[in-house]
């Protein structure tokens, strides 16, 4: 019936098919684990794409309006040098005006 060759051969095929099976089902495993986890990595990267959203608008309006106040104060001192300088101008002219 069977030689001893055959029957080795045959029990190599069977154990390797089994092994095989048991592997291809792990490795579904695996992957359906690996699905898993980057569904939830996708979800949380949204929600944080979401978040950064609603805080980069306001922080937007606040750096905004944080340099025009700037700006202006800026504005403002200017002015008041200006204003300074010409009095200082304004007064010297009147001391020449008063010597002659």
């Amino acid at each position: 019936m069977l030689d001893p060759v055959q029957l080795v051969l045959l029990i190599v095929i069977v154990v390797l098919t089994l092994l095989l099976i048991i592997l291809g089902i792990q490795v579904f495993f695996i992957l359906s684990g690996v699905r898993k986890t980057v569904s939830k990595t996708n979800n949380i990267l949204e929600k944080a794409d979401s978040i950064t959203e609603s805080v980069k608008t306001p922080l937007a309006a606040i750096s905004s309006l944080a340099l025009c106040f700037k700006t202006s104060s800026l504005v403002n001192v200017a002015k008041f040098i200006r204003n300074l300088l010409n009095q200082e101008k304004d007064e010297k002219e009147e001391k020449k005006q008063h010597k002659e």
